[in-house]
C-alpha cells in the first residue's frame, strides 16, 4: 500500500549516479520531491524525467531538492544522466533491490521495479503530495507544480 499525505516520509540513504550516498535525514530542513520510476532509458521515463529536466526552475525556484529513483544501477544511472542531460540527483534502489520503493509502496514485485510514484516531502518529513500511476500511465505534472505552489505559499 502507497503512503498518503500527512504519512511521515520513510528515511532512506541510496547512492547517486556518482556513487555518493544521498539521505533523505541529510535534507530535513528543505522539501524534497521524489521521483520513482520503473527504469532509466525506457520511453515514458525518459520523457518524464525530460520534461522535469526542462521545467526543474518551478520546483528549484520553490526550494524544492528533486529527486529521482530507480532500482537501475548506478552506472546505468551515469550514462542516462549524461545522455539526457538531467541535472538533478538520480538515486540508484538496486540493492537491496526495490527496498526504498518497498517502503513508499511503490514496488511491482513481479516485475522487480519501482512503479511510478510521485511524492513532494515538506521540511519537517511530511508528505505534503502523493500519488502512484499505472504501469504505462504517464504523469501529468502539474499536480506536482500544484502542491509546490501550496507549499510555498
Amino acid at each position: 500500500m502507497s503512503l498518503s499525505v500527512g504519512d511521515r516520509a520513510p528515511e532512506f540513504s541510496l547512492p547517486d549516479q556518482d556513487k555518493q550516498v544521498v539521505s533523505l535525514a541529510d535534507l530535513r530542513g528543505t522539501p524534497v520531491l521524489l521521483v520513482f520510476y520503473p527504469f532509466a532509458f525506457s520511453g515514458i521515463c525518459t520523457g518524464e524525467l525530460c520534461q522535469l529536466r526542462d521545467e526543474l526552475g518551478a520546483y528549484t525556484g520553490a526550494g524544492v531538492k528533486v529527486l529521482a529513483i530507480s532500482t537501475d544501477p548506478v552506472f546505468s544511472l551515469k550514462a542516462f544522466q549524461a545522455q539526457e542531460n538531467l541535472d538533478f540527483p538520480l538515486l540508484s534502489d538496486f540493492w537491496p533491490h526495490g527496498a526504498t520503493a518497498q517502503t513508499y509502496g511503490v514496488f511491482n514485485e513481479k516485475a522487480g521495479m519501482a512503479v511510478r510514484g510521485t511524492f513532494l516531502i515538506d521540511a519537517e518529513g511530511t508528505i505534503a503530495f502523493a500519488e502512484v500511476n499505472g504501469p504505462g500511465d504517464a504523469r501529468q505534472q502539474s499536480g506536482w507544480k500544484d502542491a509546490v505552489a501550496k507549499l510555498a505559499a
